[in-house]
């Protein structure tokens, strides 16, 4: 998902069209498209398909957003996604971010099961970079991803279970306080008819559900709290009695 408060959404194109300053003995910006390029290039050599991708620039081109949604997962019920971020007036190092939800935004809410973050360099220097760490993240989305899959087949014992694990979430910052009631509501009468069974990962889809309405710099931070409350970052659960 990637949500521009500020600036537009353009094409590559359009970003390949921005100028990059020019260096100086201490400061080497790297043009947008060249990051954009680099990550394009090591997720085509781990053999992932880009299956949709988008982009956004704010402050004049100054800045560039983006979010490529990659095909090769364990289920069809997510995609993995790698979030990217530049800038050319030294705001922003470049960041990716990845995970089966990630959220790219504007306003500098970046998060994600990870983020890496790198000064301005050479391109040379970029590509290590990425490979290096995309190659680090198909161990990430696999804890992620199993982790999910297990939440399926995790049920709550009852109710109570369920209200527990959801005002533990609000003492832990997952959620605002005044959201324990809108979650527990979710939980028990989804959106979504996939989300009926009484299970942890139907909760956490209650979470999710809730959040959305969240300003994008909060929601950035419930995302990343709920890897940890659900335990997505292949740690114990957070939220659920031991």
């Amino acid at each position: 998902m990637l949500i521009m408060e500020e600036g537009k959404y353009v094409s590559r194109d359009e970003v390949a069209r921005i100028d990059t300053p020019s260096s100086t003995d201490t400061w080497r910006p790297v043009p947008h498209i060249d990051v954009i390029e680099a990550v394009t290039e090591v997720v085509k050599a781990h053999r992932w398909d880009i299956e949709s991708e988008r982009f956004g620039l704010a402050s004049e081109g100054q800045k560039m957003f983006g979010v490529m949604e990659i095909t090769r997962s364990s289920s069809p019920q997510w995609h993995r996604c790698i979030g990217i971020r530049n800038s050319h007036d030294k705001s922003l190092a470049v960041g990716l971010s990845a995970g089966i939800v990630v959220l790219v935004c504007s306003n500098l809410a970046f998060g994600g099961t990870r983020l890496i973050n790198r000064k301005h360099t050479s391109r040379i220097d970029l590509n290590e970079l990425i490979d290096r760490a995309v190659a680090s993240l198909e161990d990430d989305f696999l804890t992620t991803e199993t982790r999910c899959e297990d939440l399926k087949d995790e049920y709550l014992k009852d109710d109570d279970e369920a209200r527990s694990s959801i005002v533990r979430a609000a003492e832990l910052g997952v959620i605002n306080s005044s959201d324990i009631l809108p979650v527990y509501r979710e939980y028990k009468e989804p959106s979504h008819e996939e989300f009926w069974e009484p299970t942890r990962w139907s909760l956490l889809n209650a979470f999710t559900e809730t959040v959305k309405k969240y300003p994008t710099q909060r929601m950035d931070h419930s995302y990343l709290a709920l890897n940890r409350a659900f335990g997505l970052d292949g740690r114990e659960a957070a939220i659920f009695a031991a």
